[in-house]
């Protein structure tokens, strides 16, 4: 199988059969232009668009009624004259022209109402289940161009394992002697469905041409879904930060992916807002960085651009993206083959299959693991984001947000873990038992973890507020309102580092003080936040608090907790908390690569996060902790070739980066 192209096109293409003279204005020239100016070395074109419509002869389907040639093959052509590779799209949860004349092959909600529009009375496209008739439908387009033309890899869009109560899965249900209302019984038609649908594509693929490249979008890779990963040959991290997915998503998702041992891409668009938005241009910086931040988390890149339907390419687009791709161009041989340096092991809440309430508007990602992605990058802590399936013993110190329960599993891999000595940080309810433990061990201590304290019960106060007992590096002494849920709890031998105050009553109709919450009665409630054998907790849900409301005293509480679990960081750095740090190794090249990115996204229009400027931070210390058996031989600023001055003593290596304008890497050879 080929490498994965670094600075990859994402061509939307979804035209309505309203529109004619489809692609009446496409050039050679002119589409081998656009992919020269932008820097880009892969495109992904399409065979098939939403409204359902063929982009080139077929018998599989039918050709757009307004285009009069072939225009995916004029593409591939195109591209392939100039060295760009050309994976081919085909959209495969909607058709709108099918859906309107088979309404039974789609999706439905158990009220039997419609997905994306409810009905067929509102503008929007309608899915299908991959359980109908449908299926073959779509397997003999996917044969077709899989056999017909020359593609790079099959990008199959509107995917995944979906809830879906069709008269097809109905049926199939009862055909296993089960009903509609056994959701277990159902869960098992639907995950079967996904499965046979990725199993199908495969084999029609693969008996074209063996080893393709095959990926099926669902807007989001599921963390601790491995199964659902392996059915791709690569993955591509759909995350829009301006189109609902936010700056959160994409190291969240990428500190996943980068276990799985699958090459990857993040992908991110040119436009302002996201998906289908004609003439919408984001700022040429906010490119760079969206492209330097997945370089520096270990991915290739994609850019997702809108063809216009005569099939002109915009000038402007590919000079925005070029401005991006140029440096990335520059920066592949110290992103290529790399892996992630860690201290830190963050136990996704989803990872764990709790249900968690999602922050943005595309509902990817938990609060909980929002919450604790933010502050890992705000402290500087180089993390992995981990699963069930993960390797515990890798890191110093594991991170389980507030909702992790312990079951057998988990705690048999954690008493592993604690064994080789690591420690754990918990917050909320996680560290406690299983439901399920409980429920077979009557009686059973709330903690499944020692942190020296007894569990007495979920806090009936909230909001209430914690005293910290440790000197803070912004904030002064005082009683801090906390507004997640907190757990009362007893201490017994661990090392108190705050105390938990109650306010004075809950705020309700007959009982309220002031504009917000009642006030603390000054009062211990308890201990908050407890040091014991096997590390710290913290008995509230902080991370989700972060995430929705920020409080510095949040992270302050954490950092401290984490400065005390891992008091020897690899990594540490004066970089503002608006800039991120990671450290990948290259072992082929023997050497460390170090990304420094700095720039503050702000807030415009109604909650859309946008770069403009960036402004240079300059004299950025660092220094890294360089394993025993690795002697540093040099330092650089890279691509530039820069020779930066640094010290060895005691195995860390210091050095400080004159300047870093959106992206600098160091490389550290030894």
């Amino acid at each position: 199988m080929d490498v994965l192209p670094f600075r990859q096109i994402h061509l939307d293409f979804h035209t309505s059969e309203a529109i004619s003279n489809i692609g009446s204005r496409f050039s050679k020239k002119q589409f081998q232009h656009a992919l020269q100016i932008g820097h880009v070395n892969s495109i992904t074109v399409f065979s098939k668009c939403h409204h359902g419509w063929a982009y080139h002869p077929s018998e599989a389907n039918e050709q757009h009624p307004g285009l009069g040639f072939d225009l995916l093959g004029e593409q591939i052509a195109a591209a392939h004259e100039i060295g760009v590779k050309v994976p081919v799209y085909i959209s495969a949860g909607l058709d709108e022209k099918m859906a309107r004349r088979h309404p039974d092959w789609l999706f439905r909600h158990p009220d039997e109402s419609t997905t994306w529009a409810k009905s067929f009375m509102e503008p929007g496209y309608h899915e299908f289940c991959l359980n109908s008739p449908y299926l073959d439908y779509l397997l003999a387009q996917v044969k077709e161009v899989s056999e017909k033309y020359d593609a790079d890899g099959i990008f199959l869009d509107i995917v995944g394992v979906r809830e879906c109560y069709c008269q097809h899965c109905v049926a199939a249900v009862r055909k296993k002697g089960k009903t509609p209302d056994d959701r277990s019984a159902m869960m098992e038609i639907w995950e079967h469905t996904y499965a046979n649908y990725t199993r199908r594509v495969a084999e029609v693929v693969h008996a074209a041409k063996p080893g393709l490249r095959i990926f099926h979008n669902g807007g989001h890779i599921r963390r601790g879904r491995r199964d659902l990963a392996r059915m791709d040959t690569h993955l591509e991290l759909e995350s829009l930060p301006t189109g609902g997915w936010g700056y959160d998503h994409f190291p969240l998702s990428a500190r996943y992916v980068q276990q799985l041992g699958l090459e990857f891409l993040g992908m991110t668009g040119k436009f302002h807002t996201s998906w289908g938005e004609f003439g919408g241009f984001k700022h040429p910086n906010a490119l760079r960085y969206e492209v330097a931040l997945s370089m520096a988390n270990g991915a290739k890149c994609s850019v997702g651009d809108q063809l216009a339907p005569d099939g002109e390419m915009d000038e402007a687009t590919y000079r925005l993206i070029g401005a991006a791709y140029a440096e990335a161009e520059q920066k592949e041989p110290w992103c290529a083959n790399v892996r992630n340096v860690a201290d830190v092991g963050l136990l996704s809440v989803e990872a764990c299959g709790v249900k968690d309430e999602a922050t943005g508007g595309h509902g990817h990602t938990g609060r909980s693991d929002t919450g604790a992605v933010r502050m890992m990058l705000e402290g500087k802590i180089l993390f992995d984001v981990l699963d069930l399936e993960s390797d515990f013993t890798r890191y110093k110190v594991l991170i389980l947000p507030d909702r992790i329960r312990i079951g057998g599993v988990l705690k048999a891999k954690l008493g592993t873990f604690l064994k080789n000595g690591g420690k754990i940080l918990a917050t909320g309810e996680s560290g406690l038992w299983s439901e399920e433990i409980t429920s077979a061990m009557p009686g059973a201590p709330g903690y499944a973890l020692d942190f020296g304290v007894r569990w007495k019960e979920s806090n009936p106060f909230r909001p209430d507020f914690f005293r910290p007992g440790f000197e803070m590096e912004n904030l002064y002494p005082a009683a801090y309102v906390f507004y997640g849920q907190g757990q009362r709890l007893e201490l017994a031998g661990g090392t108190v580092l705050g105390e938990r105050e109650d306010p004075y009553f809950n705020r309700e109709t007959f009982h309220f003080c002031s504009h917000q919450h009642t006030p603390n009665t000054g009062k211990s409630g308890g201990p908050g936040m407890v040091e014991g054998p096997d590390g710290i907790c913290i008995a509230w849900n902080v991370f989700e608090d972060y995430a929705t409301k920020g409080s510095l005293i949040l992270r302050e509480a954490v950092l401290h907790a984490l400065k005390r679990l891992l008091p020897v960081k690899t990594v540490e750095t004066d970089l503002p908390a608006q800039g991120i740090v990671t450290l990948m190794k290259q072992p082929t090249e023997c050497r460390y690569v170090n990304h420094v990115l700095y720039v503050s996204p702000v807030k415009r229009g109604d909650g859309v996060e946008v770069i403009e400027d960036i402004l240079p931070v300059r004299s950025i210390r660092v220094a890294i902790r360089m394993p025993e058996n690795e002697t540093v031989k040099t330092v650089r600023m890279v691509p530039q070739g820069l020779p930066v001055s640094f010290e060895q003593q005691n195995g860390t290596v210091s050095y400080v980066i004159p300047e870093v304008l959106c992206h600098q890497m160091l490389e550290i050879t030894y």
